[in-house]
C-alpha cells in the first residue's frame, strides 16, 4: 500500500500488516502525522498534536509486535482523542480558553483505556468550548471545517474527531454524546458513529468540579463497523470510580456482526412524532431504511408519537454544566463563549422544582421508548433532520417549519440521550450537492450488539468506506 491507501485502510487490516511486519507503527504514526501537517491547516480538526509522545509510543508498539506475547488489538494504531477527555503530558483545552495551556497530570478514564489498549494517540480533537454545542466553533482559532465542503461545519460537539477520521487523519477516533455529539458529526461527516448505552463505558476525571453527567456517554468513531466495534471493547467495562457504571461484564462486540439481520423486526419514524426535517434528508433516510427489507427485516412505520425532550433535556444538561463549571463562570467570565454563557444562565436559573420536572418528564419518555422497543428490535429515523449547513448559518427553517437555530437541526439524537439507549449514525447517501446523510439506528437498553449486527449489515448493503471527501 502506498500512504494514501495506508491512511483510509482499516485499522482491522492495519493490524495484519502490523503484525506481519510489512508494515510499523512507526512508519504508519509518521505517515499520519505527515497527513495532519499537511491538511490540518485547512480543517482545524487537531487542538494539540502529540507528535513526540506518539513517535515514542510507536517505537515502543513496535518493540512489542512479534515478540511472542499476547498483544492488545489496538497495539500501534494510531488514533485520536477528543480534547474534551483529560490526556496525562498532553494539552488539554476543553475547547476553552480557561483551559489553552492545561497539561493534565492524570488521565481520563477513556484516555486510560485508550493507552491501555496499545493505541498510539496522535492528539486531541477539536470541539466547542466543553462540548456545549453541535457544532465545533471556539475561541482557540478558526472552526472544524467539513471535509466535504470546507465552507460547512463538521458537527460537534465530536466534530474535529469525524472530520480527522474522513480525512485520513488517524484510524480511528475517540468521541463522547451528551445529546447527538457523536452521531451529529457522524452524519454530517460520513463516518460511522455509536453511542452506547449510558453506563456502558465508564467516566471519571475531569476538569473543574464536573458533575456527573446524566445524558453523557463517551463511544467510538470510525470509518467502518468493525473498527467501531473494535474500539468499544477497549473502552466499554465498569469502574468504581463512575457511580453510573453498568457492573455487568461486556459483551463481544465484534462477535456476530456478521450474522446478518434477517428476521429482526424494525420501525422506521420520519419524525418520532414531533420533528422538522428537511424532505431531501427525508427521502434519503428512508430509502436507507427500506434496505432493511432486502436484508430480510420486517420494516413498519407505526405511529411513533413521543414528547419533545428539548426543555427538559436542556434544563438536565444545562444544570449539569452549571454544576460543573460555576466557579469559571462567575470568576472568568469574559473567556468563556457566548453559547456557553447562554448554556450557563440557564442552568443557574433552573429550580430544584424545574430539574424534578425535567427528570421525571425524561423518565415518561424513557417509559415511551421502552414500549416501543418492546415491539421492536430497532427503530431508525434520519440521524439529523438536515445537511451539514455553513458554518455559523444555523438554521432557522426546516421543512418549512420555524426552529430554533441552536437546536432545530438535531431533534432525533437528544431523546436517546435521556432514555439510555444505544443509537448510531451510519451513512446511507448524499444530498445533489454532496454532502452526506446519516441514517439512526437505535436499540434496546443494553443492545449494542443488534446495533452493531444492523449498522454492518447496512455497511455490506451500501458500502461507504471507499468514498473520500475533496479536500483528500
Amino acid at each position: 500500500m502506498d500512504s494514501g491507501e495506508l491512511a483510509f485502510a482499516p485499522a482491522y487490516e492495519l493490524r495484519e500488516l502490523l503484525d506481519s511486519r510489512e508494515v510499523s507503527s512507526v512508519e504508519l504514526t509518521e505517515m499520519f502525522l505527515g497527513r495532519i501537517d499537511e491538511l490540518n491547516p485547512v480543517l482545524n480538526a487537531y487542538l494539540t498534536v502529540s507528535g513526540e509522545e506518539a513517535m515514542e509510543s510507536a517505537r515502543r508498539a513496535d518493540k512489542r509486535i512479534g515478540g511472542g506475547e499476547e498483544i492488545p488489538p489496538l497495539l500501534g494504531i494510531p488514533v485520536s482523542i477528543k480534547d474534551l477527555e483529560l490526556t496525562k503530558g498532553i494539552r488539554s483545552t476543553m475547547g476553552s480558553l480557561a483551559y489553552r495551556d492545561y497539561v493534565p497530570e492524570i488521565d481520563s478514564l477513556t484516555s486510560e483505556r485508550v493507552r491501555k489498549s496499545g493505541a498510539v494517540i496522535l492528539g486531541k480533537t477539536n470541539t466547542p468550548e466543553f462540548g456545549l454545542l453541535g457544532t465545533t466553533e471556539n475561541r482557540l482559532g478558526d472552526a472544524c471545517r467539513n471535509p466535504w465542503n470546507i465552507d460547512r461545519t463538521s458537527g460537534g460537539s465530536s466534530g474535529g474527531a469525524a472530520a480527522a477520521l474522513v480525512s485520513g487523519l488517524c484510524a480511528l477516533a475517540t468521541g463522547s454524546d451528551g445529546g447527538g455529539s457523536i452521531r451529529i458529526p457522524a452524519s454530517f461527516c460520513g463516518v460511522y458513529g455509536i453511542k452506547p448505552t449510558l453506563g456502558r463505558v465508564a467516566k471519571f476525571g475531569g476538569v473543574g468540579n464536573a458533575a456527573p453527567n446524566f445524558t453523557s456517554q463517551s463511544g467510538p468513531m470510525a470509518r467502518n463497523v468493525r473498527d467501531a466495534a473494535t474500539l468499544l471493547q477497549a473502552l466499554a467495562g465498569y469502574d468504581s470510580r463512575d457511580i453510573n457504571a453498568m457492573r455487568e461484564k461486556p459483551p463481544n462486540f465484534s462477535e456476530g456482526l456478521d450474522k446478518g439481520v434477517e428476521g429482526l423486526k424494525v420501525a422506521w419514524s420520519v419524525d418520532l412524532g414531533y420533528a422538522a426535517v428537511d424532505p431531501e434528508v427525508a427521502s434519503i433516510a428512508y430509502a436507507g431504511a427500506q434496505a432493511f427489507e432486502e436484508l430480510g427485516c420486517e420494516v413498519e412505520e407505526p405511529q411513533i408519537s413521543l414528547q419533545h425532550p428539548i426543555e427538559y433535556f436542556m434544563t438536565i444538561f444545562s444544570t449539569g454544566a452549571y454544576v460543573s463549571y460555576r466557579e469559571l463562570y462567575e470568576n472568568q467570565r469574559d473567556l468563556l463563549t457566548s453559547y456557553v454563557k447562554g448554556n450557563m444562565a440557564l442552568g443557574e436559573s433552573t429550580t430544584g422544582v424545574d430539574f424534578v420536572k425535567a427528570m421525571l418528564a425524561s423518565q415518561r419518555l424513557k417509559s415511551q421508548a421502552d414500549d416501543v422497543m418492546e415491539e421492536y428490535d430497532l427503530l431508525l429515523t434520519p440521524t439529523m433532520s438536515v445537511p451539514a449547513f455553513g458554518i455559523g448559518q444555523h438554521p432557522r427553517v426546516i421543512g418549512g417549519q420555524s426552529v430554533d437555530p441552536r437546536l432545530g437541526y438535531m431533534p432525533y439524537t437528544p431523546v436517546f440521550n435521556l432514555t439510555g439507549q444505544p443509537a448510531a449514525s451510519v451513512p446511507c447517501g448524499f444530498t445533489e450537492d454532496g454532502m452526506p446523510i446519516g441514517l439512526h439506528i437505535v436499540g434496546r437498553t443494553g443492545d449494542e450488539a443488534t446495533v452493531l449486527r444492523a449498522s454492518a449489515a447496512f455497511e455490506e448493503e451500501l458500502p461507504w468506506a471507499h468514498l473520500r471527501p475533496p479536500v483528500c
